[in-house]
């Protein structure tokens, strides 16, 4: 990893995270929920994350490890560590409460039903806050699997961090929806769901400041195969789900396949 790579790294994870406040507008600014666009472009990002994490990150992961562990041993550590990252993020996920769950779906259309519960349900501000905080802590380990890759090839990193930032979108809609209508602001509103997404940096800075200065083969393959893990169960467990839900079972499928043929071409471009 090329240290002239920190600032892009930093960049692209800043622009995946703060990618909520798109949701956030969107909220705001539309009339409808545009389903079948948010089914197609959840679909896409699921099949890059899937694809690359299969293909590029799972392979670099192998071979940093078995080079300095040799082929048995490198492998079956490439292959727990792998797991390892989908056990973290299976965790994080369990442990937050299912009616503050960031991958319920939500729709712009919501607002008008929620309006006409602004002063009578006193629990939409609180539903809105602890969606916040639930996104914040999910993005936290994506913050760093964006950085992570970014570092290590700066093609990589762009590709994930657009994934990353396409499935923050509808994120940024479920807190914005709830918080405006209990407070009937939608600047704080915005900034709450602006907010959340900050946690994808601030993870990202942490695990530099933590991870890089024991950087080694060793830890880069562990740390490289456990981003892998945490980007499948991602797009197995939120991206997917939240697609077919959002639109059609054929419109998820058909932004899966898109996605996974765009990065795809896009790794043969730069072999």
């Amino acid at each position: 990893m090329e240290e002239n790579n920190i600032l892009l790294a930093f960049g692209l994870t800043l622009f995946a995270g703060l990618s909520t406040g798109i949701g956030s507008g969107m909220a705001f600014f539309a009339k409808r929920t545009n389903t079948r666009f948010l089914s197609v472009s959840l679909g896409f990002s699921a099949g890059v994350m899937i694809y690359v994490s299969f293909v590029e990150i799972f392979a670099k992961a192998q071979e940093s490890l078995t080079g300095f562990m040799g082929i048995e041993k490198g492998t079956w550590v490439t292959v727990l560590s792998f797991f390892g990252g989908i056990v973290l993020i299976a965790l994080i996920d369990r442990f937050i409460p299912k009616a503050e769950n960031p991958h319920e779906v939500e729709l712009v259309e919501h607002m008008t039903e929620l309006e006409r519960k602004r002063h009578t349900d006193k629990r939409l501000m609180r539903m809105g806050g602890f969606t916040a905080l639930a996104i914040a802590i999910h993005n936290f380990p994506e913050g760093l699997a964006t950085f992570t890759a970014a570092m290590n090839d700066p093609n990589l990193g762009i590709a994930i961090a657009v994934a990353i930032a396409i499935h923050n979108i509808p994120e940024g809609i479920a807190v914005s929806v709830p918080v405006f209508y209990a407070t009937g602001n939608k600047r704080k509103a915005f900034v709450l769901s602006f907010l959340s997404g900050l946690a994808e940096p601030i993870g990202a800075l942490l695990g530099y400041l933590i991870l890089m200065p024991i950087m080694s083969p060793l830890i880069f393959g562990i740390l490289f195969a456990g981003v892998a893990g945490i980007m499948v169960f991602i797009s197995i467990d939120e991206l997917l789900p939240a697609a077919r839900e959002y639109g059609e079972h054929h419109l998820s499928v058909y932004g899966l396949i898109a996605g996974m043929a765009v990065m795809a071409v896009s790794l043969l471009m730069f072999i």
